[in-house]
């Protein structure tokens, strides 16, 4: 009798997982490029009380209908750091490189065995779906031998490295079943796609060439980053709309089985080249806006478009956890800036690249019907968080000692269980090597160096009091005390290797 009690009190216990398991919904995590808060005309209406200077009514729409962060950051102001944060749920600052800047042929940063973004979905029984731009290094032989290539991203490399297999280090190794993948986005080099691996020829004809401005069907697609193997039909103008044609496939797939799926969508869009497609879906595309730049926004935008109908027209939508964000802030635009007053950060200072708050404060929301309250949240959230968000939603456990830099958003989207917050930020911003500490009121700039053996205190911020960040305070000597303390606490965070999340 004492048996089939316990027999049955196991079996009673098991429900409510089994129930949860049977009712997990869907994820679908959007990451923009480069897209600052100055170019989605939901943030200049809903938060600035503005009239917009270019239209994104897609993701406006989706917006409405989820909670908004007006305190949402990317994990560093540039795009492959960012990238490592979020899949890694860790801080560049603990990869072998931490500025964080990976060729298309590097080494990359993950670990074997550590989790990912992809596998803690992906172990929790999803079909997880990797589309877009990766900018996190990868794998692929020198000819005719198992040989790694390691050399040169760009220039003439026809013979010199096997671009028609990724061989590994790609989506698949972080726990993506599917990828199609474009390895740099839109801006080179490699112009290339990939699906689950293989070389995807662009069309029939295609060949894999030396592409630069000789053999390009349009010259601005060969980027500032140079000229380098590509497809001889690559075509700029109508990346997003393959990008998310792949998206809408992957979704009416996976909508037809019994488990849930996951589809990680990193647009290339707005990055560089400007290069707008005429029009997309019947929508004006370019010459929409006074710039190249602004056109390319209603281009992403109608991707979101895609995306949402597919999954509405599989019935999925109601069922979907969407969560938006960018790799970093938005891009300076002259022309723009000139006939509109166009800046990238809305009325935050500084853009893409920089430590100043729009180069890291992105557009960021969560929608989830029926779950997530729609609204507007001035909690602090990081996109590196999901990590630890989709673990907790789909009820994977995190190993102690990985993804140290995630926190757990559920309980703060859905208002279910205790939000722990974050009580200081680190980040990081790009090129110039800037380190970044936030315990507010204050915001602490770091100077480094590439190799992070030099540190020195650059700027102070009082947030509150100046959140455009216009009165440097470093030298002022009432703050010196303020400035040594932030200073050793940054040191002691790196240095010590704890985790930056709470309960991490």
């Amino acid at each position: 009798m004492l048996r089939i009690l316990a027999l049955f009190l196991a079996v009673a216990a098991l429900l409510p997982a089994m129930a949860n398991a049977e009712d997990r919904p869907n994820i679908v995590f959007v990451l923009a490029d480069d897209l600052g808060l100055g170019d989605v005309s939901y943030y200049a209406r809903a938060i600035q009380n503005k009239e917009p200077f270019v239209e994104t009514p897609n993701i406006d729409s989706l917006a409405a209908q989820g909670l908004w962060f007006t305190d949402g950051h990317s994990a560093t102001a540039l795009c492959a750091p960012t990238r490592y944060a979020v899949m890694s749920g860790n801080n560049n600052y603990r990869s072998y490189a931490p500025p964080g800047v990976w060729s298309t042929f590097a080494r990359s940063a993950f670990k074997e065995g550590e989790v990912t973004l992809g596998t803690v979905v992906r172990d929790a029984g999803y079909s997880t779906g990797f589309i877009g731009k990766w900018h996190l290094g990868g794998d692929f032989y020198v000819p005719g031998t198992k040989t790694i290539y390691r050399g040169p991203k760009s220039g003439d490399l026809i013979g010199k490295v096997d671009v028609t297999r990724w061989i590994g280090r790609g989506p698949k190794y972080c726990g993506f079943d599917y990828d199609f993948t474009t390895p740099c986005g839109v801006q080179g080099p490699m112009y290339l796609f990939y699906e689950n691996q293989q070389w995807y020829p662009w069309a029939d004809d295609s060949e894999i060439v030396f592409f630069n401005e000789d053999v390009a069907k349009n010259p601005k697609d060969v980027s500032d980053k140079g000229p380098g193997p590509g497809d001889s039909n690559w075509d700029t103008r109508q990346v997003g709309k393959i990008l998310s044609s792949k998206a809408v496939d992957f979704i009416h797939s996976n909508a037809e089985k019994d488990s849930p799926f996951f589809l990680y969508y990193c647009s290339p869009m707005v990055h560089l080249p400007h290069c707008p497609t005429d029009e997309f879906d019947g929508r004006q595309v370019k010459g929409s806006s006074v710039s190249p730049h602004l056109d390319m926004t209603a281009d992403l935008d109608m991707q979101i478009k895609r995306i949402v109908d597919a999954l509405k027209a599989t019935g999925e939508f109601e069922n979907t956890l969407f969560v938006f964000s960018a790799d970093n802030g938005g891009l300076q635009d002259k022309k723009a800036a000139k006939q509109i007053g166009y800046q990238p950060g809305g009325e935050w200072n500084g853009s893409k690249n920089t430590p100043l708050e729009g180069g890291h404060r992105v557009p960021t929301f969560a929608v989830w019907p029926g779950h997530i309250e729609p609204g507007v949240s001035d909690e602090l959230v990081v996109n590196q968080d999901m990590v630890a968000t989709f673990a907790s939603l789909v009820g994977t456990e995190i190993p102690k000692g990985q993804a140290q830099d995630s926190n757990n958003l559920l309980p703060l989207l859905t208002g279910n269980g205790n939000f722990e917050k974050r009580e200081y930020f680190i980040n990081q911003a790009g090129a110039n090597q800037e380190l970044m500490l936030r315990r507010m009121p204050w915001k602490l700039i770091i100077q480094s160096n590439f190799k992070r053996t030099v540190f020195e205190p650059k700027s102070l911020y009082h947030l509150e009091d100046d959140p455009h960040e216009d009165k440097n305070l470093i030298s002022n000597p009432e703050f010196k005390t303020i400035v040594e303390q932030m200073f050793q606490e940054y040191m002691d965070i790196v240095e010590s290797g704890r985790p930056t999340a709470p309960g991490r």
